[in-house]
């Protein structure tokens, strides 16, 4: 009976849950898996599955977040249900605000994609407990005016915009940070967008004697721009943002145009990620390499938490990830550190980096 006994402890003891220090390496995921954004979101699924497949230390437990408030909250309550001791997701601002109060009571950190600044600049406010992958909203106007200072320096330059917050918002932080460097541009204007020829603000520009111009604006007009400006046998340099990134209007974009943006994610990925990635059959496109990383960063941090017995969140901030997209980082705020912004030249196919 005594050996009876001990051998259904032992058989009990094999059967039982996974201890505290197995059980702490499961990482959430929260995206819109069955809206109008799922699209994004099994992108981001499908780029942490192939993450956490590969690793085969973590167990990966996923919730749709609607990318609502409501859903934020819901699949809050579902990721720590099941177990989630880090999330990564929320594609969407309403429904990571949402879920951010219950995991930070939770002790439970979030690393997201979303953009929103305040969710790192309000942190001593809220407490939350948020780590950023990849740029901030506000990380494009300060590149733009950080490289194009620097670099037209010498040149005599213009800014103009199509009057849309994104367009002016870039075109005012340059034209403020020329001004800082002594700088100022020999003309500045604000121009119709969406019209089929640009001829009238070329010209202008031309009498000005701008031979470098900054287009807050999207890709149509600037194509146009440099059509005209070709066709008026005017030598001037046109750059601009992450709107570039569009596909072609019914003018296509000329080679030499300057674009000041984030590499592609895919041209960031190391060979090996690549190749699991395609292995699995998935799509290398939109938020694929970011979740894929994203569960590489949790993971990584679930490890060390558990090799040094301290809470997660302790060892996020201020600790170098070795990831596939290179070594990620993030400041006391939460913030992804290192230049993510470069500037671009289009060489009629494809933006090609500035050395």
């Amino acid at each position: 009976m005594r050996f009876a006994f001990f051998a259904f402890l032992l058989l009990a003891a094999l059967a039982a849950p996974r201890s505290d220090a197995q059980e702490a390496l499961v990482v959430g995921l929260a995206a819109p898996l069955s809206n109008d954004l799922a699209v994004l979101g099994r992108q981001w699924a499908d780029g942490a599955r192939v993450a956490a497949n590969r690793d085969g230390s973590v167990r990966l437990v996923e919730a749709d977040s609607g990318c609502t408030e409501d859903g934020g909250a819901a699949a809050a309550r579902q990721l720590m249900e099941k177990g989630a001791s880090i999330v990564i997701g929320f594609l969407c601002t309403p429904a990571i605000e949402a879920a951010l109060p219950l995991f930070t009571e939770a002790g439970i950190p979030v690393i997201t994609p979303v953009r929103t600044t305040g969710l790192t600049d309000h942190k001593t406010r809220t407490g939350w407990l948020v780590y950023r992958l990849g740029p901030r909203a506000d990380a494009e106007r300060k590149a733009v005016s950080d490289i194009l200072v620097r670099r037209w320096r010498g040149e005599f330059f213009a800014i103009v915009d199509d009057g849309t917050i994104y367009g002016r918002e870039l075109a005012e932080d340059l034209r403020a940070q020329a001004e800082l460097a002594e700088l100022k541009p020999v003309f500045v204007d604000t121009y119709r967008p969406q019209l089929d020829n640009q001829i009238g603000l070329v010209g202008r520009l031309r009498r000005a004697g701008a031979t470098h111009v900054f287009v807050g604006g999207d890709r149509a007009d600037i194509a146009i721009m440099a059509r005209d400006a070709a066709n008026l046998g005017y030598d001037v340099v046109f750059a601009g943002g992450e709107a570039l990134k569009a596909e072609d209007g019914s003018v296509p974009l000329p080679e030499g145009v300057l674009m000041v943006g984030m590499p592609d994610w895919r041209e960031l990925a190391a060979p090996e990620a690549l190749a699991a990635l395609q292995e699995a059959e998935v799509i290398v496109e939109g938020y694929v390499v970011p979740g894929f990383t994203a569960l590489e960063v949790a993971a990584a941090a679930l490890r060390e938490a558990a090799s040094q017995g301290v809470p997660v969140q302790d060892v996020l901030a201020g600790r170098d990830f070795p990831t596939s997209i290179g070594t990620v980082r993030f400041d006391e705020k939460g913030d992804m550190t290192g230049d993510l912004y470069h500037l671009f030249r289009y060489d009629g196919h494809a933006f090609v980096e500035v050395e």
